[in-house]
């Protein structure tokens, strides 16, 4: 049953993607910039609600009272599809940051290029990362916009090793404005590279701003320290629950090094 929902899901998921875009296409793209929202927001919510219905695997987000007015850095961890489609019906004017090639897929691409996101050639990271603060830089200036980026780059196995890169220090340095984290381990019920979608209920937590104007290396610890401990709490419950998801081999270490039992 675990294949069929799943796969049932992952092919209902790309229609309503594929459905939607066409639809909404002369609404979105005869709309202002901050009506059109509606639609990629919209698509989120459906898409939550068809992993649900579907796959048995509801989404709850808390910690929306950590949301700074204005413009800010969210913070989250990288883990799964599901954290680049769930937080931004959170804000009001989200950026993402993504690779040029993305804006050249038909209807997707368009998409993107409307919402203004920043998109980066691939190649000298220095460059690349000095063209992405100017472009946010000029973003934020001509209204409050929320810049999402993920501090570890890629997708990382629940429980794994911490990897955050320079990028976002140098971001926060640059910009001057707040950094909200978020913590989750929604790689448990949606994992990376796999088609299957455990049910169970993914947890995510906004968490309080890191203020603007500290030091590289106290905001790093920062950063790192609040956002681990808190998935190291959310890895807690989710290996507590009544019908927890297998837990990958990162997440069994990482449980046993907290001292917290593992399902069997």
């Amino acid at each position: 049953m675990l294949y069929v929902r799943s796969l049932a899901f992952n092919f209902v998921f790309y229609v309503n993607l594929i459905v939607q875009m066409i639809l909404w296409t002369p609404y979105y793209f005869l709309s202002p910039r901050h009506r059109a929202w509606f639609v990629p927001k919209f698509w989120s919510h459906t898409s939550m609600w068809l992993y649900d219905k579907i796959a048995g695997t509801k989404s709850e987000i808390i910690g929306q009272e950590n949301l700074p007015e204005g413009s800010f850095i969210l913070a989250p961890k990288h883990q799964s599809f599901w954290d680049a489609i769930a937080f931004f019906p959170f804000l009001q004017d989200p950026i993402y940051i993504l690779k040029r090639e993305l804006t050249w897929i038909p209807f997707f691409g368009w998409y993107i290029l409307k919402m203004r996101m920043i998109p980066v050639d691939r190649g000298s990271r220095s460059k690349a990362l000095k063209a992405v603060v100017a472009a946010t830089r000029q973003e934020l200036a001509r209204n409050p916009r929320q810049l999402i980026i993920y501090p570890e780059g890629t997708r990382r196995a629940p429980g794994d090793e911490p990897a955050y890169k320079y990028g976002i220090v140098e971001l926060y340095t640059q910009l001057g404005i707040p950094v909200v984290p978020v913590a989750h381990v929604a790689g448990l019920y949606w994992p990376r590279r796999k088609f299957l979608r455990f049910p169970g209920t993914i947890k995510a937590r906004f968490l309080p701003p890191i203020p603007a104007g500290l030091g590289k290396e106290e905001f790093m610890e920062r950063l790192i320290g609040e956002t681990e401990a808190a998935c190291d709490q959310l890895l807690i419950e989710a290996s507590q629950a009544p019908n927890p998801p297998p837990m990958p081999p990162t997440a069994v270490k990482r449980l046993r090094e907290l001292g917290s039992d593992t399902p069997a």
